[in-house]
């Protein structure tokens, strides 16, 4: 993993095998019949949910609700990672 910024969190630290979305949708735009502008998946659960560029930040709202600090980019040729707990990226 190289780390952009000073220090890396624990939480991505803690991130041993990466999990890929299940499909290249939203799983809440999909039940509101909403739209998405990229996805991002849950490293706790394997959740797909849009970011915060789309109109529902299903993936933010996901994170306060859950507690869940992990994300990756789920768009193609994306190879990344965002701890909200410590507003930290890296690439894997």
């Amino acid at each position: 993993m190289q780390l952009w910024g000073e220090k890396i969190c624990a939480h991505l630290e803690q991130t041993e095998s990466i999990q890929q979305p299940k499909a290249h949708q939203c799983e809440e735009c999909v039940k509101t019949k909403s739209r998405w502008v990229h996805l991002r998946t849950c490293q706790t659960c394997g959740v797909t949910l849009c970011c915060d560029s789309s109109p529902n930040k299903h993936a933010t709202k996901h994170f306060h609700e859950s507690g869940h600090p992990v994300i990756i980019s789920a768009e193609k040729g994306e190879r990344w990672l965002w701890c909200y707990h410590a507003g930290a990226y890296a690439e894997y």
